[in-house]
């Protein structure tokens, strides 16, 4: 995919983004924070391991996904919380994918997995007004 080759481009691309908030910089965030978690957990129990967590983190369509796929506004969840939440969960899909599948890439399984799950994240982060929900008039 085109990710794979321009790594810093992708990276930049996608800061320019979320600058002009184009993007929003949640799903990013929790994409690359998810992955950075579990790749350093892995690299920690396994120091001998030739992939690092900037193997993981550069290497295949990672940030083009975080960045430019997940982000689109159409699919992805409405509130903050709710988009780190989706990004949090593509980063963790994408390193189970890489990691326990025969696949090399999980970017567009994970982030189709969690466009299914959307309007349950939605449901899930509804923000509730300042005094509480609002009543319903009985008839």
């Amino acid at each position: 995919s085109i990710g794979e080759t321009g790594a810093w481009a992708c990276l930049l691309g996608g800061l320019y983004l979320c600058w002009r908030r184009t993007a929003s910089w949640e799903i990013p965030a929790g994409c690359l924070l998810a992955v950075l978690a579990i790749a350093g957990t892995i690299n920690m129990s396994h120091p001998a391991s030739e992939w690092t967590v900037l193997h993981e983190l550069f290497s295949g369509a990672l940030l083009f996904g975080a960045f430019f796929i997940a982000t689109d506004p159409v699919s992805s969840p409405l509130t903050p919380k709710g988009k780190f939440i989706f990004g949090v969960g593509v980063g963790a899909l994408v390193m189970l994918i890489r990691k326990l599948s025969g696949y090399p890439e999980g970017v567009m399984f994970s982030v189709l997995i969690m466009n299914a799950l959307v309007p349950l994240i939605n449901q899930w982060t509804i923000p509730v007004p300042v005094g509480g929900p609002v009543p319903v008039r009985k008839k």
